[in-house]
């Protein structure tokens, strides 16, 4: 069993004692409110070239700016039944100093120890790279803008802790530099007032590359191996919407892991997650996203196995162990699933035999219930496990002395398992994947344990309790591969093709066609196998593996894109008292429709997308422009979003990702103007708006001349017409 699933390191020195700073920067003390702090800079901010300073404070705020962007995309699960809960409450004004302590503490290190300060020219060409290299450049134009599309504090705050880290890693893998941590050093980093280097160096904003989609369907680009984790297979990856997060595993006989990687598509880059207070080294485990946490738990080390396991918040690089009270028998080779507000887990080997024992962990309560055993699946390891909405369906897998095609659906509000039909099922198997196709789960490949690879699957509907095979047709036999769902296709690759083998081809299955199509291999990583794979919403990324004696630290990431749900019309809606709601359009081709109503204290618009069947939407976001979604909902075939700090004279875009109706899945952009006063919608405020608001004056609110009531009060009075005489000579932007 144990052989089915399978260097010294180098001691670090700190230093205690006080080093006099020569720093790049100005470092008073902390701020205290740091959204005062934030909008106090984005309402001053000030040309790059005439900056000459940030302050620790400046810095702090800046960070919230770029952690408030990753926040906003990191993946809330549906399953929870709790709101997404503010920034704030899960990294709190602490965590975002030492997020600043650290990144200067790093590019202090490089001045004192290596007496090369970081340039601006580095921190120009780090701009560059991101820009050229991003692997999703909506959220990167979205950090930006977060940071005033300002080249300095970008260069600052962005720039400046990724290459601090990447110099800093490199120099310490070569022996060359120690990192410190004296804290009388960090003291120093708040309270020496020091005049800024750099600040008189003129940085230029750069281009971010990809315009369109976000991606080039069926097409390859690598991950970037700079402070990737080492190289290591049968690790765990999640995806939580902003980064994958990559952690533990081996190297084959006796090199476990504790460590790991997160990986930002958006900057392409790598940061090493914390080892303080982590689990044990282990590999075969496995791990869940929660909204907030990864959670791993069980596998092995050598021939030992866990019960044990770690909670880790990226917000703050930190662990928190999970009990160990009431915890399922340590195993690995089981499964593991987030259904909401609880991890389960089941299944598995223990170390002498296989179990059907599982537990339920809630990670509010920190505690352990168990499952039934009752009409529970034999027991079995290396088996698959998917969650449906409300039952989670483990299937296949191996018992002592057989392959078994057998499996049950688990209800955890009953505690109850009902075995799953063998009728027209696929062969017993192990290694093979399973992936939710939101109305059924679908398993694939595999093998006999031996020297028989299958290109067989099932669709099984848990609703008929029933199996319909998949196509062979164009599907190669493999096994040890990976599968994700994209909302409309599975998409396998690499893994063994033949015993021994390994591959870096893979196919997309169509259910609704029951075709596979073959992915490029052009650009594509190495062969490989025991790899991990995420789905980030437009693209699949894999990492890691074996290549035959070779262990991986490579990765890339393979572009899926099905062509969108069309939308067919949308507005910009709002109340205007008891007149009622009033709609201006905003064509989806040719020139943006014009928002002309005020936003209020707040700023708040509401746009209104309609498609012609009904949709699920993933995700909505502003990729262009200033102002952040407060909320989207989404009923039939037309979704509402609802805007906040939405600034006057601009364009914005608001993208709406993963959109599916069931038969196309992509993202739909859709562009509004925002010109207050702007009355006659021509793109700019002059004389005639002031006059054709007058005109309207005392005249009931009505669809022919909704327009004139800026203030949306639902009157046209002497009001409306001061506000578009405040907002005369202004015009959109082009």
């Amino acid at each position: 069993m144990t052989d089915r699933i399978r260097s010294t390191s180098a001691a670090l020195l700190f230093l205690s004692c006080v080093v006099t700073l020569t720093s790049a920067f100005n470092l008073p003390n902390k701020s205290t409110d740091l959204s005062s702090q934030l909008a106090s800079i984005n309402r001053s901010a000030k040309p790059a070239q005439h900056r000459t300073t940030l302050t620790f404070a400046d810095r702090v705020a800046y960070q919230q700016a770029i952690e408030e962007v990753y926040w906003r995309h990191r993946i809330w699960p549906k399953q929870r039944p709790d709101p997404k809960p503010s920034l704030d409450q899960v990294m709190p004004a602490v965590q975002l100093e030492k997020k600043v302590e650290d990144y200067l503490r790093n590019s202090q290190a490089l001045e004192d120890y290596w007496q090369k300060p970081i340039s601006a020219e580095q921190l120009q060409a780090e701009m560059e790279r991101m820009a050229q290299h991003t692997k999703q450049p909506e959220v990167l134009r979205e950090l930006f803008e977060a940071l005033g599309n300002d080249p300095f504090v970008i260069a600052e705050s962005l720039a400046r802790p990724a290459l601090a880290e990447r110099l800093t890693a490199d120099l310490s893998a070569q022996g060359k530099i120690v990192r410190f941590e004296s804290a009388t050093r960090i003291k120093g980093l708040h309270s020496m007032p020091i005049t800024t280097a750099l600040g008189n160096s003129a940085y230029t904003l750069p281009r971010i590359s990809g315009g369109g989609p976000p991606c080039t369907d069926d097409t390859w680009t690598a991950t970037t191996i700079i402070n990737a984790p080492d190289a290591r297979d049968h690790h765990t990856a999640v995806w939580t919407g902003s980064e994958m997060i990559v952690w533990g595993g081996d190297i084959p006989p006796f090199t476990y892991f504790n460590t790991g990687g997160r990986y930002t598509p958006a900057t392409d880059s790598w940061i090493a997650t914390s080892t303080a207070n982590a689990p044990a080294a282990r590999t075969a485990h496995t791990a869940v996203w929660t909204g907030s946490e990864m959670i791993v738990w069980g596998g092995r080390m050598n021939q030992g196995t866990f019960n044990s396991g770690g909670r880790y918040t990226p917000a703050t690089d930190s662990w928190i162990a999970t009990s160990t009270a009431n915890a399922p028998a340590a195993r690995t080779a089981h499964t593991a699933l987030w259904i909401g507000s609880e991890m389960i887990v089941w299944g598995g080997f223990d170390g002498n035999s296989d179990v059907n024992t599982g537990g339920r962990y809630d990670p509010n309560t920190d505690s352990w219930t168990a499952t039934s055993t009752a009409n529970a699946p034999t027991a079995r390891d290396t088996h698959t496990a998917v969650w449906a909405g409300s039952e989670m369906i483990v299937w296949g897998g191996e018992t002592c002395c057989d392959f078994v095609n057998t499996g049950g659906t688990y209800n955890p509000i009953t505690d109850s398992w009902t075995a799953t039909s063998t009728t027209n099922a696929p062969i017993g198997r192990i290694f093979h994947t399973a992936v939710w196709a939101g109305s059924e789960m679908i398993v694939w490949g595999g093998s006999d344990g031996s020297f028989t690879y299958y290109n067989t699957g099932g669709r099984y509907n848990p609703s008929t309790d029933s199996w319909i095979a998949t196509s062979t047709t164009n599907a190669t036999q493999r096994s040890f591969h990976t599968a994700i769902w994209t909302g409309s296709e599975m998409i396998v690759w690499a893994g063994g093709t033949t015993p021994g083998g390994f591959s870096n081809t893979g196919e997309r299955y169509n259910p609704g066609t029951d075709s596979w199509t073959p992915t490029s291999i052009t650009n594509a990583p190495e062969e490989r196998s025991e790899h991990t794979a995420v789905w980030a919403g437009t693209e699949m990324i894999v990492w890691g593996g074996t290549s035959d004696t070779t262990r991986l630290n490579t990765g890339g990431r393979y572009c899926a894109q099905s062509q969108a749900p069309m939308a067919q019309s949308a507005f910009s809606r709002k109340t205007h008292g008891a007149a009622g709601a009033f709609d201006v359009p905003l064509p989806l081709i040719g020139n943006v429709g014009i928002e002309c109503r005020s936003g209020g204290a707040t700023n708040d618009y509401q746009m209104i997308i309609n498609f012609a069947t009904t949709v699920t939407v993933g995700s909505t976001s502003v990729t262009s422009g200033t102002g952040s979604v407060s909320s989207f909902s989404v009923s039939g075939s037309q979704v509402t979003v609802n805007l906040t700090g939405v600034t006057n004279v601009q364009r914005i875009t608001v993208t709406l990702f993963n959109v599916n109706d069931g038969t196309h899945m992509g993202n739909v952009p859709v562009s509004m103007g925002v010109l207050v006063g702007d009355v006659n919608g021509n793109a700019v405020v002059n004389a005639s708006d002031v006059s054709l608001t007058k005109s309207q004056v005392g005249i009931p609110v009505g669809s022919s001349n909704f327009r004139g009531d800026v203030n949306a009060n639902g009157t046209i009075n002497s009001t409306d017409v001061s506000i578009v005489k405040s907002d005369v000579g202004t015009s959109l932007p082009p």
